[in-house]
């Protein structure tokens, strides 16, 4: 695999991420998550922009599965 193809590789791979960044951003439902408590607030917003569900959720103070209820309320999709 040659050098062009690793850089390639990685310029689509932003790409990718990019989008889903978008997407996110662009269904949050804003209103709910502003009414939130400040660290569920600060959760939320830091998975709209890095996808990291994991660290999201930790930072909430939830487990995974009440965190991705949590997306759900937010109506902020869980992007692969």
């Amino acid at each position: 695999m040659g050098e062009s193809s690793i850089e390639e590789k990685k310029r689509k791979w932003a790409e990718l991420e990019e989008e889903a960044r978008r997407v996110r951003r662009e269904r949050a439902d804003w209103v709910f998550i502003e009414r939130q408590p400040p660290r569920v607030r600060a959760a939320l917003r830091y998975y709209v922009e890095t996808g990291d569900i994991r660290r999201a959720a930790l930072f909430a103070g939830l487990d995974l599965e009440d965190f991705r209820e949590l997306l759900r309320k937010a109506k902020i999709p869980v992007v692969v």
